[in-house]
């Protein structure tokens, strides 16, 4: 067996690589717990009434359920560069769009939204270090998540990060039709690092990067590219100026009396 491995050193290194940076998310240990549960009880029947051929299909399936809620392990960037946003989610871009207002930056942003398959990883990442300051759930339809109205009308959780020099991101989870749960473990107060986990949506979805365009945003991903969670870098924001500061020469009367 050894010597055949060794005739596909490529396939073996890559197959023991994958199986060393993979874990289950905890944020689904209801499903693949549950989900192992009834495959091996199927397995235990199966193997009694002999039924050998039905353990491939229980096996496909159990193992589309733990590769759903796999979490890869990922070397995060440490670059200091508060300006770098990196991406929230895998998948693909599926929009890029300007609006007018934007309630998490309270004027208008470049939103930036990616699409998730039921194939890709579905841990949400956050995409800078900051401090969270709103966290807001809002009920709604479960569209198909490749359709426009499912942006505005779905089911979401927008969550407001502010940045150390003091401008606001958002970050929204979106549901899809066949996604129906929203996990974020996040609450007003806490600090997060870039590339931090803090939930996923479970069984397809989007999920938007919110970036205000008080100061100048350059994007590095177009619609269509693939992305990954924590490793992708979307784009780069200047840093917010402060406000001017505006003195008031005294009048003489003023200047006597002080």
């Amino acid at each position: 067996m050894l010597q055949a491995l060794g005739t596909r050193p490529g396939l073996f290194h890559r197959a023991l690589r994958l199986y060393l940076t993979m874990v289950l998310t905890r944020y689904g240990v209801r499903e693949w717990l549950s989900a192992t549960a009834v495959a091996a009880l199927a397995a235990m029947v199966l193997l009694w009434l002999g039924w050998w051929w039905g353990l491939i299909p229980v096996a496909v399936v159990w193992l589309s359920v733990l590769w759903f809620f796999r979490d890869p392990i990922r070397r995060i960037s440490s670059s200091d560069d508060a300006r770098i946003m990196l991406c929230p989610a895998d998948g693909k871009i599926s929009a890029i769009e300007t609006v007018d207002h934007h309630e998490a930056v309270g004027g208008p942003a470049t939103v930036i939204r990616i699409f998730l398959s039921v194939l890709d990883v579905h841990i949400n990442r956050s995409p800078a270090a900051g401090e969270v300051v709103s966290v807001r759930h809002t009920s709604g339809a479960f569209h198909d998540a490749r359709t426009p109205q499912s942006a505005t009308e779905n089911e979401s959780n927008l969550i407001v990060l502010k940045l150390d020099d003091g401008q606001t991101i958002g970050v929204r989870q979106i549901a899809g039709k066949i996604a129906r749960r929203i996990v974020c473990r996040l609450k007003v107060g806490d600090r997060v690092d870039a590339g931090q986990r803090f939930g996923m949506i479970k069984f397809g979805s989007s999920t938007e990067l919110i970036l205000g365009n008080r100061t100048e945003v350059a994007l590095h991903v177009a619609v269509g590219q693939r992305v990954k969670a924590g490793l992708t870098v979307l784009a780069t924001i200047a840093p917010l100026d402060p406000e001017p500061v505006t003195t008031t020469a005294a009048s003489p009367t003023q200047a006597i009396n002080s």
